[in-house]
């Protein structure tokens, strides 16, 4: 099985142009992803014929543990260098569809890199959670931009708490969820480590900065239309929160990693 490496902001994925959405298991996931045994990823994303009307290509999203999220900002701006790498193009715009529906990219390409900016879509406000930690209390803003994702603001905590709390978090969520912690560095800066339901902890996710941006927005820490620079473990993606609603629109980096071939 031939395959491309490609990573966004450290996030890095297989990418295998796939006959359809199941042509690999759970289990072959798993195997790939591990980073001992395997070629080693967050994920793996499978690439297919398009299945609405104007799409160029559908996404299948497989987690490092086998499981299905429903949409992968970093991984989709990764399928957008993909398509253009192989349609030969340097600058332009692509359908592509997903679990969470259709999204809109466009890609400005050199070489084996490309900055990607994709209409991630209307986030969806899922209300307030309540946890504690340590006899601590915190408050949490879920939000959905596609994927599920519950996020914080200003708490100081290290990175060994927030894997377990974020574990807590998420078991305590029907499906799961992605958790943000997030500080926040001016009124249009932001920084947030992330841990992603199926991975864990991980150098940056797309679906959650929106998410974080949507929530800052909605909480008043952010203005409609302005830039917002989301800094991630593994690098800076710029998000703006438009009208109608809280419709997102993520810029970012994805680059061709290595190309290789994996016993099936």
């Amino acid at each position: 099985m031939d395959f491309i490496k490609y990573e966004g902001l450290g996030n890095d994925f297989i990418v295998v142009d796939a006959a359809g959405p199941n042509a690999l298991t759970p289990s072959d996931a798993q195997r790939l992803c591990d980073r001992h045994f395997g070629v080693g990823a967050d994920g793996v994303l499978l690439v297919s014929r398009g299945q609405s009307e104007h799409s160029r290509a559908t996404m299948t999203v497989l987690n490092a543990d086998g499981s299905r999220p429903e949409m992968c900002g970093n991984g989709l701006r990764c399928v957008a260098l993909h398509l253009a790498q192989l349609d030969g193009a340097q600058h332009t715009r692509y359908c592509v569809d997903t679990d969470a529906g259709p999204r809109e990219c466009e890609v400005v390409r050199k070489d084996s890199a490309a900055e990607v900016t994709i209409s991630m879509g209307q986030a969806q406000p899922l209300g307030a959670l309540q946890a504690t930690y340590e006899g601590r209390a915190y408050e949490f803003h879920r939000v959905s931009t596609g994927n599920p994702h519950t996020i914080t603001f200003d708490a100081e905590l290290d990175v060994q708490a927030i894997d377990r709390f974020a574990a807590e978090i998420s078991a305590g969520v029907a499906g799961g969820s992605n958790v943000e912690f997030v500080r926040q560095k001016g009124p249009q800066s932001f920084q947030a480590v992330i841990w992603e339901r199926g991975v864990g902890r991980t150098l940056a996710c797309g679906t959650g900065a929106c998410a974080l941006a949507a929530a800052a927005v909605e909480q008043g820490r952010a203005k409609l239309g302005d830039p917002l620079s989301i800094e991630l473990p593994g690098g800076v993606l710029v998000v703006t929160v438009v009208a109608p609603g809280l419709s997102t629109v993520m810029r970012g980096p994805a680059r061709e990693v290595f190309r290789g071939s994996a016993a099936s």
